[in-house]
């Protein structure tokens, strides 16, 4: 089935044959050529590019965030303690899609506040693209600050310098005295009433690149990367040294200190993986608090690393609400995901009876993951892990011709329509995919189209194509009503 459904010679997202053919689709069912090329565009683009917002607490690093997505969703709360499980967001500006990591303002007192920033600043720079990076201007440069100065060079990646709370006129000087930090013009800006705000975030989008276009068939450089998540004390280093067959990576590490090399590679089934450790973090009672948050950033950037999400759960315990929000991390992310169950050998009737039906309803929005039940101690079913991968890497790259997607969307209208609402039954007209890694698709309809229905549309694309192993994202643009010309 896949050799069908692949193809290779398109000219980005559609051939040329194929794109005048839906185009002309596209007009015959009275849709705006140029609102039809922007559907598709938007969601064709390659991955997007990650922007890192770093600095130490206080300095209004979430309230600048909440500015730049347009809704209040980072914590801004000066308490230190304060964690989040979601740390990535996704934004737009003049136009340009763009992700963005926030570290919030988490301080760890035992650590002091230098070391909690500095690993802050470099979870988050790992996955970034561009840096903005949040100065306090009535405060002045500190210690902390040149701290991160010092990172963000070592780093190389581009810094955009913002010089927050600078509410009028008055405070222009103190945004210019932080030019000392010797990272370029810094930008004034009040993030908590919006002031200069728009001027930073041009500058951001010349130090972001584009998000790449959308390409399929073409094999990816480098070795395939994987990253290996899921809460702490889960068994991630013992399994990393299990298919790496030594001890790479130490069990034990305190979290926010010292960190063990981050990227292995590893030959695995004759292929030659890049693998993306976030082991590491290890909870203590009274760390516990910055030991989760500190792992939902290295999970982060983890994530926005790699093609495919292998999550280790503990198949000995209860999916927790944490292991559920780290596999809802990676699909929101984009990303291929295997699930591997953990510690399988230890499992008695009774557990593995308990473990499936926890499966069946925490679990069910990812049935389509692939499933490996494993034990990284004894390495029992080890082999099973790389079929798992490829198989979840198959189902992300998969591409489905235009002719064929709109025979099938036409069965499903004829077979399935829509619900009638309000005396109106909204239909799918037509549809394309627009991109792969994930697979994402258009759908052009005659009216809005309901959660629930969107939902069986995604269901009957997997029994009908397979997609394992990888989300799947459906936009739907609804056609306008045009008045009649005078």
């Amino acid at each position: 089935m896949n050799d069908q459904i692949h193809s290779g010679d398109e000219h980005g997202a559609l051939g040329d044959a194929e794109y005048a053919e839906f185009m002309e689709l596209a007009a015959q069912e009275g849709f705006d050529p140029e609102e039809v090329e922007g559907a598709i565009g938007e969601a064709g683009h390659g991955p997007l590019p990650v922007l890192a917002v770093v600095g130490r607490p206080n300095v209004g690093k979430s309230t600048l965030v909440n500015r730049i997505i347009g809704r209040r969703e980072a914590v801004v709360e000066d308490k230190p303690g304060v964690t989040r499980d979601r740390v990535t967001y996704e934004a737009e500006w003049a136009g340009r899609r763009f992700k963005i990591v926030d570290t919030g303002g988490w301080e760890q007192d035992v650590l002091g506040i230098d070391a909690s920033v500095a690993a802050q600043a470099e979870y988050a720079i790992e996955a970034a693209d561009a840096v903005v990076f949040v100065v306090d201007s009535t405060v002045g440069a500190t210690d902390t600050d040149e701290a991160v100065v010092r990172l963000l060079r070592k780093a190389g990646k581009p810094v955009v310098l913002c010089a927050n709370k600078v509410d009028g006129l008055s405070g222009e000087a103190d945004a210019t005295a932080l030019w000392s930090l010797g990272l370029g013009q810094p930008h004034p800006v009040s993030s908590l009433h919006g002031r200069g705000t728009g001027d930073m975030l041009d500058a951001v989008l010349e130090a972001l690149p584009e998000a790449p276009a959308q390409t399929f068939g073409q094999a990816v450089g480098g070795p395939r990367r994987i990253a290996l998540i899921g809460r702490p004390n889960v068994g991630k280093s013992s399994l990393l040294n299990r298919v790496a067959n030594e001890d790479r990576v130490v069990v034990n590490e305190i979290a926010g200190t010292t960190r063990d090399p981050v990227d292995e590679l590893i030959e695995l089934g004759g292929i030659t993986w890049k693998f993306i450790d976030t082991a590491g973090i290890r909870r203590r009672v009274h760390l516990q608090e910055g030991a989760d948050y500190y792992a939902s950033l290295r999970t982060a950037a983890a994530v926005e690393k790699a093609e495919v999400a292998v999550v280790l759960i503990d198949a000995s315990e209860s999916i927790s609400v944490q292991d559920q929000r780290i596999i809802t991390m990676a699909v929101e992310a984009g990303r291929a995901l295997v699930i591997a169950y953990n510690k399988w050998d230890t499992l008695d009737e009774e557990r593995r009876y308990y473990l499936e039906r926890e499966i069946e309803t925490e679990l069910a929005q990812v049935a389509w993951a692939p499933r490996v039940n494993v034990s990284a101690q004894t390495g029992r079913h080890m082999e099973k892990l790389v079929p798992a991968i490829e198989t979840a890497l198959a189902g992300w790259e998969t591409r489905i011709p235009t002719g064929r997607l709109n025979a099938f969307l036409g069965e499903i209208v004829a077979s399935h329509p829509h619900p009638v609402r309000g005396g109106k039954q909204p239909r799918i007209l037509f549809g394309t995919q627009a991109g792969a890694k994930p697979p994402r698709f258009v759908l052009f309809a005659s009216g809005f189209l309901e959660a629930g229905y969107r939902r069986f549309i995604e269901r009957r694309l997997r029994e009908e194509f397979g997609f394992d192993g990888t989300p799947i994202h459906i936009s739907v643009r609804v056609r306008e009503k045009r008045g009649r010309k005078k």
